[in-house]
């Protein structure tokens, strides 16, 4: 077969699997963020069990699990916290938005600037909230599925050994399979340690400027900044913007959304560009471009899920894509420094 034909194939094969990504998404994004939740409590797990020796596995494991709902469920209450705040003072932020609609109306028009009742008016406000309601329930159900499938996949973890050891019969080939998934999962499992400690660092960083200035619901942008941390690139500097423009609403001056601009983005800078690169080391090993691309790509195909997601799926990809000689070109592409199978080698001297 000659190097055109392939090449034809490839792109067919690849498109098929994107579009097959796409209308599957439904069903398909909320498993990913499924085996993700897993990784992070059984990675959680793994970690108490190892620290504290004298628990059994069963007991480290209810604990990450006790963990990892408890966080969801604080998260859940300050959102419901957050919306009764946000009722109670709406008529203090609805007069300075129409403040500052006139303010930036005034430097393009000399018309009066329309006041935000007449915006809400204009919008349709009973298909806006339809559209809340509908993607409420849609979140619910996702949230129920994901639930469902986490529960799933503890409960056919003990059965992943056999069926790779029976897929792959002969020792070479399993002992590559099975190095390829430890790899994989390290590198997840790194990535998201990671990220969970750099985002809540500068979550907490974030807090305590905003707790300091005075800017109401301090803990609930606290809690946008630590979930916008985990989308690559975009993801800090909307979490640096969306608290900035709440202040804006919040204040009559802008020195307090100044000082929050600058403390937010001090800590999203830092951590960023210092700390996280130095905690994270060459495990995700993929060029910066590559992440833009992949994140703009995994955005399209499945939405915010994607996004999230969108970094060690990739990795994923790449790693599997560096097993097979007629791919593994694209694997060197989406590397950092053309070694896609970085980490793959030493699973494999350890599995002989």
């Amino acid at each position: 077969m000659d190097t055109a034909t392939k090449s034809g194939i490839l792109i067919l094969a690849s498109a098929a699997v994107i579009v097959g990504l796409y209308w599957f998404r439904e069903v398909l994004a909320p498993f990913a963020l499924a085996v993700f939740l897993w990784l992070v409590i059984d990675g959680f797990s793994d970690m108490l069990e190892k620290h504290l020796r004298i628990i059994p596995r069963w007991l480290a494991l209810l604990l990450a699990l006790l963990v990892v709902t408890s966080g969801i469920a604080i998260i859940g209450v300050v959102i419901i916290d957050t919306a009764n705040g946000m009722v109670t003072n709406s008529a203090a932020y609805e007069a300075r938005l129409n403040e500052l609609a006139a303010s930036i109306f005034g430097i393009f028009s000399s018309e009066a600037a329309p006041t935000l009742d007449q915006l809400l008016a204009r919008a349709n406000p009973a298909r806006f909230l339809s559209s809340i309601a509908q993607s409420l329930q849609s979140l619910t159900s996702d949230a129920l599925f994901v639930a469902i499938y986490v529960g799933f996949l503890f409960g056919a973890q003990s059965n992943f050994p056999a069926k790779i050891a029976a897929m792959f019969p002969d020792i070479k080939k399993h002992a590559k399979a099975k190095a390829l998934a430890g790899a994989m999962r390290l590198a997840i499992e790194k990535y998201l340690w990671v990220q969970t400690v750099t985002a809540a660092a500068t979550a907490i960083g974030s807090w305590v400027i905003m707790k300091l200035v005075g800017v109401d619901q301090a803990l609930f942008w606290a809690f946008v900044i630590f979930l916008l941390n985990y989308v690559p690139t975009i993801g800090p500097i909307i979490g640096t913007i969306l608290p900035v423009l709440f202040a804006l609403v919040q204040f009559d001056t802008y020195v307090e959304p100044a000082i929050v601009a600058a403390g937010v983005g001090f800590f999203q800078f830092s951590i960023g560009t210092f700390l996280q690169p130095r905690m994270q080391g060459d495990s995700m090993n993929l060029s910066t471009l590559v992440v833009i691309l992949t994140l703009s790509l995994w955005g399209a195909i499945w939405g915010i899920p994607g996004m999230f997601l969108s970094a060690p799926l990739t990795v994923m990809l790449m790693m599997v894509l560096a097993q097979f000689q007629g791919t593994r070109w694209l694997a060197i592409i989406l590397s950092m420094d053309g070694q896609p199978e970085k980490g793959i080698d030493s699973q494999i001297a350890e599995a002989k």
